[in-house]
């Protein structure tokens, strides 16, 4: 499985090896109870100022794990965690395989998903298509609306797009957005944010991947769109380069204990960005991620001194 789904922080690695498996760590209430008490910092989606928590929850790989019962037990307790944590956005995709089944299916055994942002995308060539994959997701996920709907990829945008327009005038989905997890349709994507009536977007964007920085977010900040970051972990090639090295001394003084806080702070405490949905397959990872979304968040000259140690690694 990949890093950005198991991510090898400083303290997942040498501490949480010590203890026997996820479900030990799992069962280790008190410190992340205490935190849950502290709300999650938020921000408001500027198309109508909702406001949902910083952290929220991806789900690719992750979540893929078919019908077979132990694994869903185990994601059953990751999403259980996600909303006793005070978690909200939730994103899926037709692309993931079983994802959206076993989210349904852990969504209908949870009694506190009262604050569930849903989020999913549709990814097929044609209307009729993707009306028809839009309608599947409804069924697997057992809603009769749906928070966010995403072209994913740019694919068949045009036409998906004016499906999403009437569904919203309907009801059926409160907002419409496009993704993108590729840098080569940046340009693609601009385009849209400056032509059409998209609420979202969704990018890359991490303390290595810095592109979005020149256009993207600048342009959604002007358009008034919220920004959805994937790979914050950039599929886990941040833990991989950085693991080994020190935090650095001054992460205390923006509430972070281990590399994943470090990293995600970074990303959602860029001013044009919404909310971060790093994925994880345990619990204990799913925790120290949403402690991301409590205490102080670096201001610009401390994301400046965080690229800078970072370039030094």
């Amino acid at each position: 499985m990949m890093r950005t789904f198991e991510p090898k922080v400083l303290g997942r690695r040498g501490f949480l090896a010590g203890l026997a498996g996820a479900g030990a760590a799992a069962n280790m209430p008190t410190a992340s109870l205490a935190a849950a008490a502290i709300p999650l910092i938020t921000r408001a989606i500027p198309a109508s100022g909702e406001a949902i928590p910083i952290i929220g929850m991806g789900t690719w790989i992750t979540m893929n794990v078919g019908n077979d019962p132990a694994l869903r037990a185990d994601r059953l307790k990751v999403v259980q965690a996600f909303f006793d944590e005070g978690g909200g956005m939730i994103d899926s995709s037709p692309m993931y395989g079983s994802s959206e089944a076993v989210i349904g299916d852990s969504l209908s055994k949870i009694a506190n998903s009262r604050g569930l942002f849903s989020a999913t995308k549709v990814w097929t060539l044609s209307q009729w298509m993707g009306v028809r994959q839009m309608n599947n997701s409804f069924d697997l996920w057992g809603l009769k609306r749906f928070d966010l709907m995403q072209i994913h990829n740019l694919v068949d945008w045009e036409a998906h797009l004016e499906t999403l327009l009437e569904w919203k005038k309907e009801g059926l989905v409160r907002y419409i957005g496009i993704t993108t997890s590729h840098g080569r349709r940046h340009d693609d994507l601009a385009d849209i944010m400056r032509k059409q009536p998209i609420d979202f977007v969704q990018l890359t964007y991490n303390m290595l991947d810095l592109e979005a920085e020149d256009r993207l977010l600048p342009l959604a900040k002007e358009r008034g769109i919220a920004v959805i970051v994937n790979r914050p972990f950039q599929r886990g090639g941040l833990f991989d380069r950085f693991d080994s090295a020190p935090l650095p001394d001054w992460a205390g003084a923006i509430d972070c204990s281990n590399w994943a806080q470090l990293f995600l702070k970074f990303v959602v405490s860029h001013p044009a960005v919404t909310c971060a949905i790093p994925a994880t397959s345990r619990v204990d990872h799913l925790r120290q991620n949403m402690a991301a979304g409590r205490g102080r968040l670096p201001d610009a000259e401390m994301r400046a001194q965080m690229i800078r140690y970072i370039e030094t690694l």
